[in-house]
């Protein structure tokens, strides 16, 4: 059975936000899907659970044609950061993906902690 799409966008340009571009965003109940391309053709696909982080960008050009760019952080190994760039009512497109993040973790079972790195650095060494 296919997913049923929930909300799907074209790239856009930046100058008057027209849809003239081979970039595709999809946004799925569990997964987020950017198809690239013309020719030759890419599909990446990002399971919602792992969002770990989405940031909104509104330059003033993106603004003055209602347009935004959300950067979102994933603990994805093949898509670590990604940009959903020059969306229309991308504020609101934002929660949306917020809120399909939250519902997957909880279907999922899946806590959102925050994972750090610990990293000892040579100038702490005991032998000074």
């Amino acid at each position: 059975m296919a997913d049923k799409t929930i909300w799907q966008e074209r790239k856009r340009l930046l100058f008057f936000g027209l849809p003239w571009t081979f970039t595709k965003y999809k946004l799925y109940n569990d997964k987020f899907q950017i198809c690239t391309g013309f020719l030759s053709k890419k599909e990446e696909e990002i399971r919602l659970y792992r969002i770990m982080d989405t940031t909104l960008h509104r330059s003033l050009m993106q603004r003055i044609f209602g347009l935004g760019t959300i950067k979102v952080n994933s603990a994805d190994k093949t898509t670590p950061e990604f940009f959903i760039t020059n969306v229309k009512a991308s504020d609101k497109i934002r929660d949306l993906l917020s809120d399909k993040v939250e519902e997957a973790r909880k279907k999922h079972r899946v806590s959102g902690r925050e994972y750090m790195s610990y990293s000892v650095d040579d100038d702490d060494d005991d032998d000074h």
